[in-house]
């Protein structure tokens, strides 16, 4: 969340930050109840240190008049506890109001991310050009006469938005994924397998809750009474998992990436460039995270975007990489990127990675700090995600990008060798 010494020292500063995403007036109201409840939270706790010092004090002054045989001036100690009870009782109140208060503000936007939605986001970047295609069919009628994609079958198993990969698909699917998982080690990136329940702890801490409870699926109470999610991203997991550390200094920046199967409430595409494998309640995904001192996270997320650029780029596809406005991105982030592939039966671009840096934000959710050497004090790291890459949208664009007007489609050079064919030919 946010610093709350940053609000005290500079509001101004945080409310032109904040109302990049938030109308003003909303900006303003929030920052007021901060500030009140902050204000509220340190008075008692003023009140409640002297309390504790006149009751230390009558406490002496009780002892000492027993051990001299005299009567005591000052009641038994016993007999302030109750205030003071109160008073922490009260403090308890104010703190966790004003951590959930805090707790729904989203991040500040870089300085250099625009005001705004979609329609404001930038291309920055564009690699090659749209490939010709005379007679364009979509990714959804590729897979099913190249025999790649059950959806019928992946309906019949899980409802709508579910499908099944079925043979060459299958083995595509994971061709994909295991040579992303190979480019990514090769990057210096560590790999993690980690559990795809989580804790809700770890979705506080990426900042997905509370403002996006329920767009995840989670176990009922009864079953999971500490409260438990099936995760929506890695990125979930791989912050979750460093939770209330204190990392080594000379480690950083520290690189993590994971493979999971991802799960989301959202509702599966109906428009055009949606269908098929586009969005869903489960896909596939590699996601690549890194915690770095601040001064590292400039650099950090040049690399970050530029190794995703290149996985993209060595699979032969057209893309375009965009500076998604404040509005677009995700509000836990200060600034994100998004790699995004050309969809020929849509004349449209289509993420397949989102590339972020968090600031201190969710280290602060998640009480991950870094120690200078020698040094005492703590102080909160730098976090970065992006998807390395998401395969539900690589797939489809491979199969429209690489179609050819005999019913096949050419398939990467770079996964030849792990298919045993360089094209995908109709199932006859």
């Amino acid at each position: 969340m946010l610093d709350m010494e940053l609000i005290r020292k500079d509001r101004e500063a945080v409310a032109t930050a904040l109302a990049k995403r938030l109308d003003p007036a909303e900006v303003n109201r929030v920052l007021d109840e901060v500030q009140r409840l902050d204000q509220e939270r340190r008075a008692l706790i003023t009140e409640i240190d002297a309390e504790r010092q006149r009751r230390k004090a009558e406490a002496r002054a009780y002892a000492a008049a027993k051990r001299a045989g005299a009567e005591p001036e000052v009641s038994a100690p016993e007999a302030g506890r109750k205030q003071l009870a109160e008073l922490e009782s009260e403090l308890d109140g104010v703190q966790s109001r004003l951590r959930t208060t805090m707790s729904e503000l989203p991040n500040l936007p870089a300085d250099d991310v625009v005001p705004g939605g979609k329609e404001a986001n930038r291309v920055v970047r564009t690699f090659g050009a749209p490939p010709a295609i005379e007679k364009v069919r979509d990714h959804v009628e590729l897979s099913r006469t190249l025999g790649l994609v059950d959806h019928e079958r992946g309906v019949k198993l899980g409802g709508s938005g579910f499908w099944m990969y079925t043979g060459l698909g299958a083995r595509l699917e994971w061709a994909l994924l295991n040579w992303l998982i190979e480019r990514n080690i090769e990057a210096g990136y560590e790999f993690l397998l980690p559990p795809h329940l989580l804790l809700d702890t770890a979705g506080f801490a990426a900042g997905q809750f509370p403002k996006f409870y329920d767009d995840v699926y989670h176990l009922d109470r009864e079953s999971a009474p500490r409260g438990q999610f099936l995760l929506p991203t890695a990125e979930t997991a791989i912050l979750g998992a460093y939770q209330d550390e204190i990392l080594d200094t000379t480690a950083l920046p520290l690189k993590r990436f994971a493979y999971t199967p991802c799960y989301r409430r959202e509702a599966a595409g109906s428009h055009s460039d949606e269908r098929g494998t586009v969005r869903g309640h489960q896909f596939n995904k590699v996601e690549i995270f890194q915690f770095t001192l601040p001064e590292q996270a400039d650099a950090a997320l040049e690399s970050m975007v530029g190794h995703v650029e290149g996985l993209v780029q060595k699979l032969g596809l057209h893309h375009q990489t965009s500076l998604l406005a404040a509005g677009d991105a995700s509000a836990a982030m200060k600034k994100t990127l998004d790699v995004e592939v050309w969809m020929p039966s849509t004349g449209k671009y289509k993420e397949v990675s989102s590339v972020s840096w968090g600031g201190d934000y969710q280290a602060r959710r998640a009480a991950i700090r870094y120690r200078e050497p020698g040094g005492k004090q703590t102080r909160f790291v730098h976090t970065l995600n992006g998807s390395a890459l998401a395969t539900s949208r690589l797939f489809p664009a491979i199969l429209e990008q690489f179609q050819q007007p005999d019913g096949s489609v050419l398939l990467p050079e770079v996964l030849h060798d792990r298919l045993g064919t360089d094209r995908l030919t109709p199932v006859r």
